[in-house]
């Protein structure tokens, strides 16, 4: 119904990012990635699902059109709706959640809050002919655009915005600061790779 979105980001916040159009003012759920990638007061574009239920009306928003369309896709797996096909996005690219159920890593599906070692073998079989080969080299993990917050601030928020608690949170960034604190300008993609690896190891 509503392919996509294009105006000037009038708010952001934890999950979610107001796109003026003609006047009105949509909010848009979306990944910790893509709400990095946004500027206050700035033109934005974003590829957008539209999930109807009886109470209500849900806009997604997504960076590009294969990630909207992956999204689409994950959901056709049973138990799977918006928020956990959200979450798995936040985590990793379309061509990494193609690239693990290509290759059958039952850890990088474990790696998304929510997802358990079952679970992930579940998914694993019904995405196996539905999501495709990927399209081309994979990155480690989607880097998220440096912004003016702190690099720690930033990956506190996506963090929480995946669906840890704000304590969790917290410990994963004292666990990578040392290895923020090396690099002259911190790459957050990494650190958030980095962060995730160790809130595996705690569950």
């Amino acid at each position: 119904m509503i392919a996509f979105v294009q105006g000037q980001v009038a708010a952001l916040s934890t999950g979610t990012a107001v796109v003026e159009v003609g006047g009105v003012g949509l909010a848009l759920q979306c990944t910790p990635t893509t709400l990095a990638a946004l500027r206050l007061g700035e033109p934005a574009r974003l590829a957008t699902s539209l999930v109807v239920r009886e109470d209500s009306l849900t806009l997604y928003g997504f960076a590009d059109e294969d990630e909207r369309a992956t999204f689409e896709l994950l959901q056709n797996a049973s138990g799977v709706g918006p928020r956990l096909a959200q979450a798995m996005l936040g985590v990793h690219s379309p061509d990494a959640l193609r690239l693990a159920v290509a290759t059958g890593d039952e850890k990088a599906l474990m790696a998304v809050p929510g997802i358990g070692k079952r679970g992930a073998q579940k998914l694993l079989l019904e995405y196996k002919d539905k999501l495709g080969a990927p399209h081309g080299s994979v990155p480690a993990q989607k880097p998220l655009a440096a912004g003016p917050a702190p690099w720690s601030e930033q990956l506190q928020a996506a963090l929480v915005g995946l669906g840890y608690a704000p304590r969790e949170a917290e410990d994963a960034v004292a666990a990578v600061t040392p290895e923020a604190e090396i690099q002259s300008s911190p790459d957050i993609g990494a650190l958030l790779k980095a962060a995730l690896r160790t809130l595996n190891r705690t569950r």
